[in-house]
């Protein structure tokens, strides 16, 4: 689990959305074995692993890891919340505005990790389609 140790602006400068994007660890896991795995590293070095139970139509269950910033942490979790209970196809409607929005106040300098976010769940699905074609 991350510091909580931040500035005290921080709460205030950032929406309900986002914090709870930032700090909800409910779909945090690492799957052992998925039918689809996305793992996508920024060149800062931020990493998402994004794990996929499903079939070539529907996602039953996703989960993710990180290893970066707290921006990193919000646009992964919000990821799985968008996709989660979806079909495939509405998954691949994911972009990383798609995720900017959603967050609502994701700094502007950490769009890279909404980036790296849908980067890693696509990775994740070309993995599933792969398995059932």
């Amino acid at each position: 689990m991350r510091n909580n140790n931040v500035e005290p602006d921080f709460w205030k400068k950032h929406s309900i959305q986002y914090l709870k994007m930032a700090f909800n660890n409910d779909y945090r896991e690492r799957l052992a074995s998925p039918d689809g795995y996305g793992k996508n590293i920024s060149d800062c070095g931020d990493t998402i692993e994004i794990y996929i139970m499903g079939d070539k139509d529907r996602l039953d269950a996703v989960a993710f890891d990180t290893e970066g910033c707290i921006n990193t942490d919000a646009c992964a979790n919000s990821v799985v919340q968008m996709v989660k209970g979806k079909s495939v196809a509405e998954a691949w409607e994911i972009t990383p505005e798609k995720i900017v929005g959603y967050l609502e106040t994701l700094p502007e300098e950490s769009t890279h990790c909404a980036e790296l976010a849908v980067g890693a769940l696509r990775l994740a699905l070309t993995d599933l389609q792969r398995k059932y074609s």
